[in-house]
């Protein structure tokens, strides 16, 4: 009896240790595949989370391949603790990518052209500091109010939240307009972002629009100026200062928020903020990214309601860039160098077209970031780009 159970004892141990470098082959493997998502591009719209996702968590996900990798070489004499090795070292490489970019970034002074925040109250903690990078997106404290209805271009209702400082006050006006390919989304899309304004010192109105395909542009445009004029109507009901409003959109929403700064009446947006929203469709429709995960002609088609050779004057009528002139409001444009949905060469065209007119802009190109990466607000983008947003907002609603 005691002889079989000597002789058990270390076979269980040797079946342990066989399940354990078995356990580190595969974590190794799993980070080896998402690290490719860094330096691949998503072919697909089933993959595109990995690419967005993946080098905002990077930093967490080098921590992970750095301890896997320690526990394979204490397994390497063993041929899976070797091949785990190498996995995990060639996953660390990529995922310390986004981290080597970002310091490069500050090192070259990326944001030397936003201008230090000329009201003390706001925008202070936007600064280049560690601390920034390192808390996240906290979602902050807010009095939110939801479903407010609103009328339409046509009457058609609509609703807007709002989400105001904690304390009573006069503040200004943050207009929040979700993306979606002009197609889906809400109000309540990226509350973390609107609860995180307000209790920096913002009144937050997320509004709402019609969708495609069953509305079609400018049903959307429209919508959006009606609630523009609703808001400056309402503003102090909210606690807003109707005379400083800035607008800030996402995607599609960006579209919206470029064209309706472009065109308000002189003096009536201070700023607006485009994160990877389009600027040329036209020029979208004609050269879409390669790889296309969302079908970018398709989207767009849907929206305008043909290609750019049948309906021309409304491509061209719906492209921010054709609305550019010398008193366009401060402009602050947010893009991944990565974006295959809405490639950067968008923004950088804008913001040469502004600087060419003798408006405004800053330009923010993030090079490890993908289309929408601000979905996970702890994400490495994410945190920066509400730190920037931040800073410039600061300055631009003075």
């Amino acid at each position: 009896m005691n002889g079989a159970a000597g002789t058990s004892m270390p076979m269980a141990r040797r079946l342990g240790t066989r399940i354990v470098r078995g356990l580190v082959l595969v974590a190794a493997a799993v980070l080896l595949f998402c690290s490719l998502w860094i330096v691949v591009p998503a072919p697909t719209l089933l993959l595109l989370p990995f690419g967005v996702g993946v080098p905002e968590l990077s930093p967490l996900l080098l921590a992970a391949s750095l301890i896997v990798l320690a526990l394979a070489l204490k397994a390497r004499e063993a041929i899976g603790g070797t091949v785990a090795a190498a996995c995990c070292a060639i996953a660390a490489l990529l995922y310390a990518l986004p981290l080597i970019q970002l310091a490069g970034m500050i090192v070259r002074g990326f944001d030397a052209a936003l201008p230090r925040p000329a009201d003390s109250s706001l925008g202070e903690r936007a600064l280049p500091t560690l601390s920034v990078l390192l808390r996240g997106v906290d979602a902050g404290d807010a009095r939110v109010s939801r479903g407010i209805p609103v009328a339409g271009a046509d009457g058609s209702p609509l609703t807007v939240d709002v989400y105001r400082p904690p304390a009573a006050g006069r503040f200004p006006i943050l207009v929040q307009i979700y993306g979606g390919a002009w197609q889906r989304g809400a109000p309540g899309d990226n509350d973390r972002y609107a609860r995180h304004f307000a209790s920096r010192g913002y009144v937050v109105f997320a509004i709402d629009y019609r969708h495609a395909p069953r509305w079609q542009w400018p049903v959307q445009f429209e919508d959006v100026r009606a609630m523009l004029a609703w808001i400056r109507a309402h503003a102090a009901e909210y606690d807003g200062d109707g005379s400083r409003i800035a607008l800030v959109g996402r995607s599609s929403g960006a579209q919206l928020a470029l064209l309706a700064a472009y065109q308000a009446p002189a003096g009536a947006v201070s700023a607006v903020v485009s994160y990877y929203g389009p600027t040329d469709l036209a020029e979208g429709w004609r050269a879409p990214p390669h790889p296309d995960p969302l079908d970018v002609r398709a989207v767009l088609q849907a929206y305008l309601g043909g290609t750019p050779d049948e309906v021309p004057g409304r491509y061209r009528d719906a492209s921010p860039i054709s609305h550019v002139t010398a008193g366009s409001p401060p402009t602050l444009l947010v893009y991944g160098t990565r974006d295959h949905i809405v490639e950067a060469r968008f923004g950088r065209d804008l913001h040469d077209r502004l600087r060419a007119a003798g408006a405004s802009s800053v330009l923010l190109e993030i090079p490890w970031a993908e289309h929408a990466f601000d979905a996970l607000p702890n994400g490495l983008a994410a945190r920066l780009s509400v730190a920037r947003t931040e800073r410039f907002l600061a300055h631009a609603l003075k």
